[in-house]
């Protein structure tokens, strides 16, 4: 049985500039502050062999000054009224924003206008850029859940540019050059390909004409992304094994799992909470990142409390292609990489074979109805998800994702379950840690 709906996100004006720059304003009254964030359709999926975490490094550029803003001073503009500002890359998009006090909202609409084509990207700074990726990258791969996420990746596209992590790969970061980095900025960067959300208590009048002054006199560049090739059908399941420093074994499955956009998509996010336990898109600490066991789901009831692992948990990442529907286990002390492979693929084998219980679902539609109410709280979370689901599905498409999870029926999570779970379609990492 469904649940009711929850409370409707706030208002949202939406008009396209004559430049292709789409806008989205909501008006949160009383709001102490106001957020600005601007997302562009770029990410890893763009790139190319050879070109590799241009996405992250333009992300590290477009900080480092533009016509009005020297280097620093856009922190510094920020920083100096009590705002904070950040942004984050991923395979889709990237994504830029500043959260400031009510009373200096133009700041950041000031930065972004003066960013979004005129970005100073110079031959000094895409060098000194050069040295803090690299050495992002080195910190990374002292984690062995990044080693194995990025081989897990590779193992599972042979083609399709998911299979790179947005950091880029180390040959790539240390060989691309300045041109080519500005040629992909002018490529990509620009009012056609970008999304600009503000939420606040603003006069959603007079801000539209404040947007309009700063942004469409901006030329009309940035590129859409295309389509791109499916990644063809993996025949058999694919493994590998890494060593190196570390304390207990970490272990790291994935299954081709469908776009965002799929019919299957509110299936696959009952079936990612009954295994991980939060319900991915309807959280409200929810950015994209990677899952946390919870303590209610079926991973960490099966290998946590009997003392098999100390983290156990599932991820979907919604992506515009199909990607990957992955599990992560990290072992407890003494217990073999064979041990926990086995607990993972007996808790799958019932998932594919019995059907979840109705007061499962219950539960999630319960965790899913409270984390949406509560996601659009704060300017940040609201200008966050209109932004998201703008540029991945269109904001429609939020309220009937919510609508269908909450039809999902018990013999539809089975039935994907048996479809996704497959042993051809499986790729598997195992972590060993080096003895000493």
């Amino acid at each position: 049985m469904g649940i009711a709906s929850p409370p409707e996100p706030p208002a949202t004006r939406r008009f396209v500039l004559s430049n292709g720059l789409k806008v989205l304003l909501a008006r949160l009254p009383e709001s102490p502050t106001v957020s600005v964030w601007v997302w562009y359709r770029v990410g890893s999926r763009q790139e190319r062999p050879g070109i590799t975490g241009a996405s992250h490094w333009i992300e590290h550029l477009l900080f480092q000054g533009s016509p009005r803003y020297g280097k620093g001073e856009m922190d510094r503009a920020i920083i100096e009224v009590g705002g904070s500002l950040n942004a984050f890359t991923d395979s889709d998009f990237t994504a830029y924003f500043s959260t400031v006090p009510r009373a200096h909202w133009a700041i950041p609409l000031d930065i972004e206008s003066d960013r979004m084509t005129r970005a100073r990207l110079d031959d000094d700074e895409v060098e000194r850029e050069r040295t803090i990726v690299l050495s992002e990258r080195e910190g990374n791969e002292n984690w062995p859940q990044f080693r194995v996420e990025e081989e897990l990746y590779e193992l599972a596209f042979r083609e399709h540019p998911y299979r790179w992590d947005a950091l880029g790969r180390r040959e790539d970061i240390e060989r691309i050059t300045p041109g080519e980095l500005r040629d992909y900025y002018r490529r990509f960067y620009g009012p056609q390909n970008a999304t600009l959300v503000v939420a606040g208590d603003l006069a959603l009048g007079r801000l539209r004409t404040e947007i309009e002054r700063r942004f469409a006199g901006l030329p009309g560049t940035g590129e859409v992304p295309k389509a791109l090739p499916p990644e063809p059908e993996g025949h058999g399941e694919r493994r590998a094994t890494l060593h190196g420093p570390g304390t207990t074994p970490y272990l790291e499955m994935g299954w081709r799992a469908p776009p965002l956009d799929s019919p299957d998509t509110p299936a696959l996010l009952v079936l990612d909470a009954l295994l991980g336990g939060e319900v991915p898109l309807f959280h409200p600490g929810w950015v994209g990142g990677p899952g946390s066991d919870h303590p209610n789901c079926r991973l960490y009831r099966a290998l946590v409390d009997p003392g098999l692992a100390v983290r156990a948990t599932s991820r979907w990442h919604p992506r515009v292609d199909p990607g990957l529907f992955t599990i992560q286990v990290q072992a407890a002390p003494g217990v073999t990489p064979e041990r926990l492979e086995a607990a993972v693929l007996k808790q799958i084998d019932r998932l594919r074979r019995t059907r979840p219980a109705p007061r499962e679902l219950a539960e999630i539609r319960t965790r899913a109805r409270r984390g949406y109410a509560a996601a659009y709280e704060g300017a940040s979370r609201t200008a966050f998800r209109l932004g998201f689901f703008e540029t991945l599905g269109g904001r429609a498409f939020e309220r009937r994702l919510f609508n269908a999870l909450n039809r999902v029926q018990p013999p539809e999570v089975r039935s994907l379950a048996e479809r996704l779970f497959g042993v051809e379609a499986r790729c598997t990492v195992v972590y060993e840690p080096r003895r000493r």
